[in-house]
């Protein structure tokens, strides 16, 4: 099935980082558009998984129900700052619609309903963001720094972080498949 590939960058999106960009925490990256209008753009890598030991009085994951959690490096602004990424449509007043099914937003407390939600929801905590000024990444899309494909709570939630950036190229089909071929270092042939 051909899905229409999205020609503007706009919210709900996949941006997917070319094989030009070949260092730093974007290299194979995948971030969700989150936001974007005249001011700017902000979004959320979602395909890098983190390895954090998080205070257990604050949020205890060892002991949660639901097993759908996992921890994202979201991008390299505000390290320091969690945001919770997920599929619960609960608590609308607080939460920013992505795409369908796909909330950014939510307290503490509504963090723990999530960690002991017996119907596990899906949760990824994100630390950091990703952010553009007006025109900014519209300028690097045009340029050809980045992809774009449609979000889905599938793709997301069900594709292993470590095999999103290939597969949506694989799934844009043409050059783009070509592309997901190249190895991670190209000097080992």
């Amino acid at each position: 099935m051909n899905i229409p590939l999205p020609t503007t960058v706009q919210k709900g999106c996949f941006l997917i980082a070319s094989p030009e960009i070949e260092s730093n925490l974007f290299f194979r990256g995948v971030l969700l558009i989150c936001e974007h209008n005249a001011s700017g753009s902000f979004a959320i890598l979602i395909n890098k998984p983190l390895e954090l030991d998080l205070p257990e009085e604050i949020v205890n994951l060892r002991s949660a129900q639901n097993k759908n959690i996992g921890l994202r490096a979201g991008g390299p602004v505000q390290t320091n700052q969690m945001m919770l990424l997920h599929s619960s449509p609960t608590e609308q007043q607080q939460l920013l619609t992505v795409t369908e099914n796909l909330y950014l937003g939510g307290d503490l407390q509504f963090l723990h309903e999530l960690l002991n939600d017996e119907s596990s929801p899906y949760v990824y905590l994100c630390f950091g963001y990703s952010g553009w000024a007006a025109g900014q990444l519209e300028r690097e899309f045009l340029d050809g720094s980045w992809y774009l494909y449609p979000a889905t709570t599938e793709l997301l939630f069900h594709t292993p972080p470590e095999q999103l950036w290939r597969k949506l190229l694989r799934l844009m089909g043409g050059r783009h498949a070509t592309l997901s071929t190249i190895p991670d270092d190209v000097t080992v042939n």
